[in-house]
């Protein structure tokens, strides 16, 4: 019996800044991130990567990579590729690049991976507004040295 059709198996999801691939065909995750730290909202980000691998399938799929805002409902941004795995033994790698992406708001946001429309995996992705620190001496003092 020829298996024709398995759904696979999502090994990684993973938000970054930006992927690199050697010359042996290993990929270089950059700036590898569990939540965003920004200044103010809004505020665009030039880039945002969700880097995906696919496993244990067998079929042509469908990948789709969605971000939401953090009202649950509200779709920011969805990106679509197709992949194929022609043995269990094999895997597909995909990455998701979102360009000039606005978070207008801070709050968590949610990362979804779905194959096929069937939902793989859905994980926060929390946007910190963090204001810069005041600098010493604009109406601050500053803190003492150290004593010798």
């Amino acid at each position: 019996m020829t298996v024709t059709r398995i759904l696979p198996d999502l090994q990684c999801a993973l938000v970054c800044e930006d992927v690199r691939q050697e010359v042996t065909g290993n990929f270089i995750l950059l700036g590898i991130t569990a939540f965003l730290r920004v200044p103010q909202v809004p505020i665009v980000a030039n880039r945002l990567c969700v880097f995906t691998r696919w496993c244990a399938g067998v079929g042509n799929f469908t990948e789709t990579v969605r971000l939401i805002a953090p009202d649950q409902t509200t779709l920011l941004r969805e990106a679509k590729v197709k992949f194929a795995l022609q043995d269990p033994a094999h895997n597909a790698t995909n990455l998701s690049v979102f360009a000039q992406l606005e978070f207008t708001a801070g709050g968590i946001y949610f990362v979804e991976v779905l194959v096929d429309d069937v939902m793989k995996l859905r994980f926060p992705l929390p946007v910190v507004v963090a204001p810069p620190q005041s600098q010493a001496g604009q109406g601050e003092s500053a803190a003492p040295p150290p004593a010798a």
